[in-house]
């Protein structure tokens, strides 16, 4: 789980300082976990993912004690079309991971245009019954494609300089981590994309859609058979 702390940010993602599914595994398939892209119509998942977090874990995901209320502006205001959100979830459709990739504040179409080039910054909360699978650390090299493709040159994380986890994952990855006092910024170069990185990424949104709703039926179809044997 990463903090996103700046002001620029926090007025970027809606956010101030002031003011049940049974838990089961994720679905994969020989180590394959699929990630699949959220939407606009999907907001409503979104905010009840993070309020499933608790107090300590929303603290460490947005670097402060962040209320229902902030966290439902946030997500009221992530921008679908400048930036990217992805999921992972259980096999009772359950949100146990989800990651944004935001375009960072600045010029340019894909992102903030700095020393580095242009930025695009990830953010990531798993629930607890989705930790030790590895999930952030697959969505963090999803991001890097996904970012790589829009064109990044870096992929930047700022979190809480006591989010060891969040910043395992950057430092593993190869990312140049700063630490200033209680907050640290991770940073990541990117690799250009390529015509592989694009197919890749087209390939694998598919296959998590069509996954999904493969589970969605299947699982609606065996509640349906359910009620209709205990209704007989």
């Amino acid at each position: 789980m990463t903090a996103t702390k700046t002001p620029d940010t926090l007025d970027r993602f809606g956010l101030d300082k002031t003011g049940g599914t049974p838990p089961s595994r994720p679905t994969h398939h020989d180590g394959w976990v699929p990630i699949r892209d959220l939407h606009a119509r999907h907001r409503a998942r979104i905010l009840d993912h993070l309020l499933q977090l608790d107090d300590h874990d929303r603290y460490l995901r947005f670097g402060f004690q962040a209320s229902k209320e902030q966290v439902a502006r946030y997500v009221a205001s992530i921008d679908f079309r400048r930036d990217e959100v992805f999921g992972i979830f259980n096999s009772r459709l359950q949100l146990v991971a989800m990651a944004h990739l935001a375009a960072m504040p600045g010029e340019g179409p894909h992102g903030a245009e700095s020393s580095r080039g242009r930025a695009m910054e990830f953010g990531v909360s798993v629930l607890p019954q989705g930790r030790g699978k590895g999930l952030g650390s697959r969505l963090f090299q999803h991001a890097i494609m996904h970012a790589r493709n829009r064109g990044a040159s870096h992929l930047m994380i700022h979190a809480l300089s006591e989010n060891a986890p969040m910043l395992r994952i950057a430092s593993k990855a190869g990312a140049a981590v700063e630490r200033d006092g209680p907050e640290a910024e991770a940073w990541l170069k990117l690799p250009p994309d390529t015509v592989a990185s694009h197919i890749d990424s087209s390939l694998q949104s598919l296959a998590a859609e069509a996954l999904y709703r493969i589970k969605y039926q299947a699982l609606h179809a065996s509640d349906w058979l359910r009620l209709l044997m205990t209704s007989a």
